[in-house]
């Protein structure tokens, strides 16, 4: 489940749900705020059978850790770039003893969802794999990158 503070994260939250999309990873996103709609929040969490959540937020980045403090599943933090950004990226990092949360770089949405399928694809064989492919095309993506450079200088 990925779960926005605003709608005006989506652009970070498109990150995810395309690389969630391409691993065959299904999905539900939603927007709920751990400030304006803190009900929500634990309505959508306790409510969900979701495996591992997405929390993505710029600011106060506070959602990770409301999203974390309703599950034991785990909990990854997406901060979200702005003004201040170091305030979101601190704190989604810095989170108190026993309601960890774990931080991808700003505006991550894509390394968030790779890091959901590898939780996921410790029982899931086919997420697994589509994760290794994933890895190979990346790589073949680089090898590409490098020929081209070479035969441009």
């Amino acid at each position: 489940m990925i779960i926005m503070g605003s709608k005006s994260d989506l652009p970070v939250a498109e990150k995810a749900m395309r690389v969630l999309g391409k691993l065959g990873v299904s999905h539900e996103i939603l927007v709920a705020s751990a400030h304006r709609t803190p009900g929500r929040v634990m309505d959508a969490v306790t409510g969900s059978d979701a495996k591992v959540f997405i929390a993505i937020a710029g600011l106060s980045a506070a959602l990770p850790g409301v999203v974390a403090s309703y599950t034991n599943k785990p909990v990854i933090g997406v901060p979200v770039s702005g003004v201040l950004s170091m305030d979101s990226l601190l704190s989604v990092v810095q989170m108190p003893p026993g309601v960890p949360v774990a931080a991808v770089g700003l505006d991550r949405g894509d390394n968030a969802a790779i890091l959901a399928a590898e939780m996921i694809g410790i029982h899931d064989e086919r997420v697994g794999a589509s994760l290794a492919a994933y890895r190979a095309e990346q790589a073949a993506g680089v090898a590409e990158d490098s020929e081209a450079v070479r035969a441009n200088v």
